[in-house]
């Protein structure tokens, strides 16, 4: 008795011999169309480019008020900065405070929780609960500041800033965009006519 043998199917042992066994997930397959990953969307076009956000949230927003489905439309940053505004220099004593008033919302937090349930005197567990949490609060923050060694003893917060804001609609809708943004006047800005 003779078996043909198909030559397509696994074969163990065989490097790089036939395909793979199906698993759990079925049988595998190359990545479908350009192999770039999931398709983002429908084609998008730029209907203008601005400075600044307000300019291109008043933009989306005359959008709006002319019933555009702005679904369809996205504020696009180009150019992305990370700017680190430093709000002051930090020493022991306001890292002890800062923690204090951290704790004391966590407590005061905690305290709302258990005085819910309390049957006595449900504002002496809120306040204890308050007082408990500030006391902690300041001990963490002054002992992790001092951990630090004086490697960063200010204060910051750190944004992401764009030099360029685009408004940007589905190809399919843009002539409509352009028609509703030629009533809008934002001082020597016209719509973008290219794609």
């Amino acid at each position: 008795m003779t078996t043909q043998s198909n030559p397509s199917a696994w074969q163990p042992g065989v490097t790089g011999g036939g395909t793979l066994p199906s698993g759990p997930g079925g049988r595998p397959a190359a990545p479908a169309g350009d192999g770039h990953g999931p398709p983002t969307g429908p084609p998008t076009v730029t209907i203008g480019a601005f400075e600044d956000y307000p300019t291109a949230q008043r933009v989306v927003d005359h959008l709006a008020d002319n019933r555009f489905p702005v679904e369809r439309t996205a504020i696009v940053g180009t150019d992305l900065t990370l700017v680190e505004t430093v709000l002051g220099r930090l020493t022991t004593a306001r890292a002890g405070l800062v923690g204090a008033g951290t704790g004391a919302w966590f407590g005061l937090f905690i305290g709302l929780l258990f005085g819910i349930f309390t049957v006595g005197n449900w504002v002496a567990v809120i306040l204890a609960g308050l007082v408990i949490g500030a006391i902690w609060g300041a001990v963490f923050g002054a002992v992790a500041h001092a951990m630090t060694g004086g490697q960063r003893d200010f204060t910051s917060a750190s944004s992401l800033r764009a030099n360029r804001y685009a408004v940007t609609v589905e190809a399919d809708v843009a002539d409509q965009a352009r028609q509703l943004l030629a009533r809008l006047h934002l001082g020597g800005w016209a719509p973008q006519t290219s794609t």
